[in-house]
């Protein structure tokens, strides 16, 4: 009975720790994020992003500190102050072209470069709607790094 209740024991403490450092998207609150080589203050910086709105993958955390990786495999700790907890924004993979409505047939409005950053408005099943600079319009929600959900 003893080894059952340490198995089962074992395997709560398991899932919990899977759960809390689930994988999801963020994205950075500020112009200026510090990303640091462990999760504290005391900790030195490891590089700077001055980017707002970049999409960065969790994967791991420790109370107010997440470990991010991102599309270029950069990894480091983030204070959550600096991120919010649903990505707002997405990465394109490869060139795309920006539609005026959710069709291949919709007119055409700009072609999207292989790295360029895009605000999610909303996105259905295959297409989001998104902003860019002085372009809105609807891509095809394929072959981006961020979260679309």
């Amino acid at each position: 009975m003893k080894k059952i209740t340490v198995w089962i024991l074992s395997l709560l403490i398991f899932f919990t720790y899977s759960l809390s450092a689930k994988e999801k998207f963020l994205s950075l609150k500020k112009n200026e994020v510090n990303v640091r080589y462990g999760p504290s203050l005391d900790n030195p910086i490891k590089y700077i992003y001055r980017k707002i709105n970049l999409p960065v993958k969790q994967i791991d955390k420790k109370e107010n500190w997440r470990r991010i990786i991102d599309l270029k495999n950069n990894s480091g700790w983030i204070h959550t102050s600096q991120l919010r907890e649903k990505s707002n924004s997405i990465i394109v993979l490869k060139d795309k072209i920006l539609f005026k409505k959710p069709s291949n047939f919709s007119k055409p409005i700009a072609k999207l470069e292989l790295g360029r950053l895009l605000i999610i408005k909303k996105c259905d099943t295959n297409w989001c709607k998104i902003t860019t600079g002085n372009y809105s319009g609807w891509i095809k929600a394929d072959n981006v790094w961020g979260s679309i959900k």
